[in-house]
């Protein structure tokens, strides 16, 4: 236990540090902890701290959903709805496919492992997309369309995964079944998410206390995750559907002004404590891999997944062109490289059984599309968002961790 403190608070200094440096030199926070980790893992200075499926999905996600999802408003995000689900859906699913199929003809993998890549390394992962557009300052429509797809594609992503996991363990999918995990991780996780947060409105509305109203907001927030979790829902979906809950019903209407205050200050301080250290261990671990072995299928699986996002974004957003609201063809290329992997595809390649035959190569291919994401793309996406007008001159105008806008 004492182990454990002392490397979190070390962890914690580190980031504190490369977040001051970080600002000064004008480079994204997060690329700024990905490169101080693989520093510490090269001279072995690094904590020894296992960069796992539980310790992605139930400790350090609640907090970066929640709060994402705390601050949505349901009048921007219902504009869009419809678009958002169908690039959480249909583009989800033409990404994923492009990627399997280019991974079994490209380079060689066996259907059921280029399978499971696809599904895993199609979403774009909430944690990395927050954090870089909150950093650049991104605001209005962009930020939601970006932000909310990256939070509603986990449960699509799911179900793909589960059924590649499964065909992988050499059971049958049938129709029927694919019908019930769809409904199970979907609407179990949408279920999940809005009793848990029912629940706690119901008991915050009838205190004043604001560290009380705190408490509750904790629960909503892992404790809909964990339900969902547990009976097979998406986590991911269970704790946007709570934070829309509590962000929408809670502190903006009965909250008072001093719990308000309260309650996102500490969301603000969790998500970035959560981003930290997400990003320093992806960062250590990125400096374990052995990608030697797998460098040819790695930069096939990049050309992949960027060709996937553009067959995600494009044709779906082509359907919605007569629309009231069409989305410009800026926002369409600022979708495509704005759509980062990190943690959530880690999590999903970590969490393969050890047996598998090629799993090895899927955790380091999936690594390697990781490194390439938060670097490229990373990099870029500021001097892209200010070459077309999205951002002002300024580069990054926010703190590290500083998040409305």
């Amino acid at each position: 236990m004492a182990n454990s403190i002392e490397h979190l608070g070390a962890l914690l200094l580190v980031a504190a540090v490369v977040a001051v440096v970080a600002r000064k030199l004008h480079v994204p926070y997060g690329v700024g902890l990905v490169g101080t980790g693989m520093f510490l893992a090269l001279f072995s200075v690094g904590p020894d701290i296992p960069l796992t499926r539980d310790l992605i999905f139930s400790t350090l996600l609640p907090p970066l959903i929640f709060e994402a999802a705390m601050v949505l408003r349901w009048r921007e995000l219902r504009s869009d709805l419809a678009l958002i689900i169908a690039l959480a859906t249909v583009g989800l699913v033409l990404a994923a496919a492009l990627t399997a199929a280019g991974m079994h003809w490209l380079a060689g993998w066996s259907w059921v492992a280029a399978s499971l890549f696809g599904a895993l390394i199609a979403a774009t992962d909430p944690v990395s997309v927050i954090a870089l557009f909150k950093e650049a300052g991104v605001r209005g429509r962009l930020r939601t369309l970006v932000e909310s797809e990256s939070l509603f594609n986990d449960g699509t992503a799911a179900v793909l995964f589960a059924i590649g996991a499964a065909v992988a363990a050499g059971q049958s999918v049938t129709p029927g079944l694919f019908a019930v995990w769809t409904l199970q991780s979907i609407g179990g996780g949408i279920l999940a998410g809005a009793v848990v947060a029912g629940v706690v409105l119901a008991l915050a509305n009838r205190t004043d206390d604001h560290l009380v109203k705190l408490s509750f907001t904790t629960i909503a927030a892992y404790g809909s995750f964990l339900l969902a979790e547990h009976f097979g829902g998406s986590g991911v979906l269970a704790t946007l559907c709570a934070g829309l809950l509590v962000g929408n019903l809670g502190t903006a209407s009965a909250t008072s002004a001093r719990a308000r205050v309260a309650i996102e200050a500490f969301w603000e301080f969790a998500a970035f404590v959560s981003n930290s250290l997400i990003f320093l261990l992806i960062g250590i671990h990125e400096e374990q891999q052995n990608f030697q072995s797998v460098w040819k299928p790695a930069l096939i699986a990049i050309a992949l997944v960027t060709l996937g996002r553009a067959l995600a974004v494009y044709p779906v957003c082509g359907l919605f062109a007569r629309g009231a609201s069409p989305v410009s063809l800026r926002h369409q290329h600022l979708l495509v490289w704005g759509g980062l992997r990190g943690a959530l595809a880690l999590a999903l390649a970590l969490s393969l059984p050890p047996q598998m035959a090629e799993r090895e190569a899927i955790v380091a291919v999936s690594f390697a599309v990781v490194a390439f994401s938060i670097f490229a793309q990373g990099l870029s996406i500021a001097p892209l968002l200010r070459r077309l007008g999205q951002i002002p001159p300024s580069p990054l105008p926010r703190e590290a961790g500083q998040g409305r806008g």
